[in-house]
């Protein structure tokens, strides 16, 4: 299951350089606005209350940051391939260095449940997070994104 309805190109940073949990929320808060045309503070806003109930690492050096958002017009992915890996709070303490952003639509209901479910199927092969970990470009991260076969 590709994730091209969710990614444009235009939404892959092939090397984000932060230092932090927050810088990095606040980078891709400052993208994803720009790219939907939502406002930055709201979009940040509620990425720091989902973070607030638990962290969105999710282990082997993967977070998927997430919210909803009442103005969204649909479904919208981001992805960044940090510079060096953060601390992130991960489940399992793991460093982060691949976080997939996913914003939904308020009313996205289980749609949002389902995109995040094939975020973290996706990056969870360890063929595509060794792809993406080896890509240095923005459109070769795209392809892994959005050619990769996702099993089961």
């Amino acid at each position: 299951m590709p994730l091209n309805d969710l990614l444009t190109p235009a939404a892959v940073i092939p090397a984000l350089k932060v230092n932090g949990k927050k810088q990095a929320l606040q980078e891709l808060a400052a993208k994803a606005a720009e790219l939907t045309g939502q406002n930055e503070r709201a979009v940040l806003e509620v990425l720091m209350q989902r973070e607030k109930l638990g962290s969105t690492g999710i282990g082997n050096g993967i977070a998927i940051p997430h919210g909803k958002l009442p103005k969204l017009p649909s479904m919208f992915g981001l992805f960044a391939r940090l510079a060096r890996p953060i601390d992130f709070e991960a489940l399992d303490s793991q460093p982060v260095d691949l976080i997939f952003l996913l914003l939904a639509p308020e009313g996205a209901g289980a749609d949002h449940l389902k995109a995040l479910a094939r975020v973290a199927r996706l990056l969870r092969e360890p063929d595509v997070a060794r792809k993406l970990r080896e890509s240095e470009d923005a459109a070769a991260l795209y392809a892994v994104l959005t050619l990769a076969p996702v099993s089961g």
